[in-house]
């Protein structure tokens, strides 16, 4: 039997089973991933950003794990020999009614104590000198980096430290028991004292599997991205995003350094008819049928029909996306940029359509959810290891005692 399984191999997953194994090397501990190799999803399909928490609430999970993150990433890829580049992000306001929503953005900044400056059109068009732009924020301590490397990293440090790592594995039934749980897979039956869910794209309906109650569902949105050719990579020196409209839950198309040198310009933003769809006409009926009969989805959707719409257009219409792109740098072309691949973002949605917007994590009696974890969860993925940690009860990890037998002890004072 195993102390600990964690489901779930991309970059959350290892990095708790990178701090379990640093902090409890006694104990036995198992991560399991469906997938042939690690990191396929969210992970090795993100933009590599190093982010800073701007964007983020106050005093949020998001925003703290993201500014601490950011530094614990650096820290590690120095320590590892991982390459990275903190390039710095520059947020642009194009028009007059963004300047108002950029100063309160560069307010929230002060707030989660980053270092951001505001920018007028002649400095912005010193450090971006193909910007289009009135004003900017320049956010000093946002990088790149590949963190499907990160995660390997992760990955080395588990098995270095005696954790046992299983590729090919697939949950498809989990049992709680007084004693332990039973995880049944396609590759065996795993049974240990302790679970942690970190299964992305599928984390709630391994939730439900063992009947805890949520309040939310995971809708799959994908991102879809055009990339620079060669030629006009010059045309962008830092990350470049527009100031984002706090009408709609996204970001709004981007443009990304790459640390291979490439330019990626989106994401738009669309509903995924499979968790796992990558292309437009990847398609899983289940995932589709519990999208559209999921009531919070409805209550998100209608009242952001004229910007999903936007959205949709964008996907399928070069010409529309270009128009998007050209907001920001009027000099691309259409001849300029080239298809890339996409992601998924895993967004939990609540039931009364609201997004969730801050990482979510449950506990049961004998287990962990991280329910919520997109971006930046891949920035701060050393700090929610950390925390879900410091979140199993202290008595679990005394030698010899079970975590049953503890917590009955001290309900019975």
């Amino acid at each position: 039997m195993f102390d600990i399984a964690i489901i779930g191999g991309g970059i959350v997953g290892l990095s708790t089973g990178m701090s379990l194994t640093q902090q409890h090397p006694h104990l036995r501990i198992v991560v399991i991933e469906k997938e042939s190799d690690w990191a396929q999803h969210q992970t090795g399909r993100n933009s590599g950003v190093i982010h800073s928490g701007i964007y983020y609430q106050p005093n949020s999970y998001k925003a703290r794990f993201a500014r601490e993150g950011n530094q614990a990433i650096i820290d590690f890829c120095e320590e590892h020999g991982i390459q990275y580049e903190v390039c710095g992000k520059v947020i642009v306001a194009v028009d007059e009614a963004e300047l108002l929503l950029m100063d309160n953005l560069y307010e929230r900044g002060l707030a989660n104590h980053l270092r951001v400056r505001k920018m007028g059109r002649e400095e912005l068009r010193e450090i971006e000198p193909h910007v289009n732009g009135i004003g900017a924020i320049h956010v000093q301590d946002c990088g790149i980096v590949d963190y499907s490397k990160v995660a390997r990293a992760f990955k080395n440090i588990v098995a270095r430290n005696g954790g046992e790592l299983r590729l090919s594995t697939k949950v498809e039934n989990i049992a709680e028991r007084e004693d332990s749980v039973t995880i049944e897979t396609n590759n065996g039956t795993i049974h240990a004292r302790y679970v942690i869910n970190c299964a992305g794209l599928h984390s709630d309906r391994i939730a439900s599997m063992v009947g805890l109650q949520t309040r939310m569902q995971i809708v799959p949105f994908r991102g879809e991205y055009y990339e620079l050719i060669k030629e006009k990579e010059h045309l962008v020196k830092h990350l470049i995003y527009p100031v984002p409209n706090p009408n709609f839950p996204f970001l709004g198309v981007h443009f990304t350094r790459m640390m291979n040198g490439g330019i990626h310009a989106g994401p738009n933003a669309v509903l995924a008819f499979k968790r796992e769809g990558y292309s437009k006409t990847d398609m899983n009926a289940k995932d589709l049928l519990e999208v559209l009969t999921y009531l919070g989805f409805w209550k998100m959707a209608i009242p952001n029909m004229k910007e999903g719409l936007h959205e949709m257009i964008r996907s399928f219409s070069k010409k529309a996306f270009l128009k998007s792109l050209q907001r920001l740098i009027p000099d691309i072309e259409k001849n300029d940029i080239i298809p890339s691949s996409a992601g998924v973002r895993a967004q939990a949605l609540k039931r009364d359509g609201s997004l969730v917007d801050d990482f979510a994590i449950f506990e049961s009696k004998r287990s962990i959810h991280v329910c919520n974890a997109p971006s930046p969860a891949a920035t701060a993925s050393i700090m929610i290891g950390r925390e879900i940690v410091k979140r199993i009860p202290e008595h679990f990890f005394e030698k010899g005692k079970d975590i049953y037998t503890a917590y009955s002890r001290e309900e019975s004072k």
